[in-house]
């Protein structure tokens, strides 16, 4: 015989499930994978951040009492946990967990068809590796199409930085943010190059503090036009050119 939860039982389980247990359990209810670079933000509940917040902080009091450091008594430590929390959940992770920021789009009324070069963009990410920082530079390169909408060029800064924020690696990040750009602007070409410096490298392993990774992505007009390319590469400067 099968046994059906009424709907309370089943509230009383989710209020007594952690939050990151609760927001899991929606996630494979819906078939959606949560790899470390995956949004997630449609399936946390108002309150939840916080919570896991509160969840991430007690984990991470547990890696620092595994890591022999006396927290309770050393005044540089005590405050840690609390601390890597709020940075890995509200800060350099938040892409993962915050909504796609805003973009309005507006449509191409002077059936502009030019390129257009946007960046040197800043951008931080994380290794998904080993948790360390990435620092570098992202350039777009878009050749709307008279039928493309167009977006203000903060957007272009915003949508890198959702994109950035979350543990990746920089081959995967580039696409996705090149997937995210194509989806909004419907452009006939995109270009995307990113240079980045990446901690795993300098701070650990062959401590090689010298070296950067580049990369780019090109879709639409730029992949068949090979003046194109070149147009867009040589407006990048030495820096950025892959």
């Amino acid at each position: 015989m099968t046994t059906t939860l009424a709907p309370m039982a089943t509230q009383d389980m989710a209020t007594r499930m952690s939050a990151s247990d609760r927001i899991r359990y929606r996630l494979q209810q819906a078939g959606r994978r949560y790899h470390a670079n995956d949004n997630i933000a449609e399936f946390i509940r108002a309150g939840e951040l916080q919570e896991l917040r509160d969840e991430v902080q007690a984990r991470l009091q547990e890696v620092l009492h595994a890591l022999v450091i006396d927290s309770a008594n050393d005044h540089n430590t005590a405050d840690t946990a609390r601390r890597v929390a709020k940075m890995f959940v509200s800060e350099v992770f938040r892409g993962r967990y915050e909504a796609a920021p805003a973009a309005t789009a507006f449509p191409n009324v002077s059936q502009l068809n030019e390129l257009m070069v946007v960046g040197p963009i800043r951008v931080r990410s994380a290794c998904s590796h080993h948790l360390c920082p990435i620092l570098g530079q992202v350039w777009i390169g878009i050749l709307p199409s008279v039928h493309s909408d167009l977006i203000g060029l903060s957007k272009y800064a915003r949508l890198c930085e959702w994109i950035m924020n979350r543990p990746q690696i920089q081959e995967e990040a580039i696409v996705m943010l090149a997937d995210a750009l194509q989806q909004r602007v419907q452009p006939d070409g995109l270009a995307v190059v990113m240079q980045a410096s990446h901690m795993c490298m300098h701070w650990r392993g062959v401590k090689d503090d010298g070296a950067r990774m580049k990369n780019s992505v090109m879709r639409g007009a730029f992949l068949g036009n090979d003046a194109l390319r070149r147009e867009f590469l040589s407006l990048l400067g030495d820096n950025g050119r892959p």
